[in-house]
C-alpha cells in the first residue's frame, strides 16, 4: 500500500516550506487539527535530519499563525507518535498540531499530553 503522506495532492497542502508541508488531519480530534509532515519519507522523528526538524518547527509556528487567525483557540497540543506502541499507525513521521478549546475535555487538565495513558492523567 502506498504511503498516504508521500506525494501529497496540491489541494491538500495548507502550508509548506522546502522540506515539509502541513495538511488537515482527516480524523481531527478538534477543529483545525493539522499534521506537519516532511516531504521525504522517513518513519521516525528521530530519523529526520536537523534541517527537517528545523523546517517542521518553523512550519508549526506558521500553523499557529494560521490557526490563531482563523479559529482563535485557547491552547495547543503538539505531539509526535513514534512507533506502534506509541500509537503511530502511519510509518511516515508527522507532527500533530492540535488546537484546544476551553471545555473540549472534561476536568481541568484532562486534555493534556498525560492523557495519552488515561490511568496516568491524574
Amino acid at each position: 500500500m502506498p504511503c498516504p503522506f508521500c506525494n501529497p495532492k496540491q489541494e491538500d497542502i495548507v502550508l509548506a516550506n522546502d522540506l515539509c508541508y502541513a495538511r488537515y488531519d482527516i480524523h481531527p480530534v478538534s477543529p483545525g487539527h493539522l499534521l506537519v509532515i516532511p516531504f521525504r519519507h522517513v518513519a521516525s522523528y528521530f530519523d529526520t535530519t536537523d534541517e527537517e526538524r528545523m523546517a517542521m518547527a518553523r512550519l508549526i509556528d506558521d500553523c499557529r499563525t494560521l490557526t490563531d487567525r482563523e479559529r482563535h483557540p485557547d491552547g495547543y497540543n503538539i505531539g509526535v507518535n513514534v512507533g506502534e506502541a506509541a500509537g503511530q499507525n502511519i510509518m511516515h513521521v508527522h507532527v500533530h498540531f492540535i488546537p484546544r478549546y476551553r471545555g473540549d475535555a472534561p476536568g481541568e487538565h484532562e486534555g493534556g499530553v498525560r492523557g495519552v495513558i488515561p490511568r496516568k492523567s491524574g
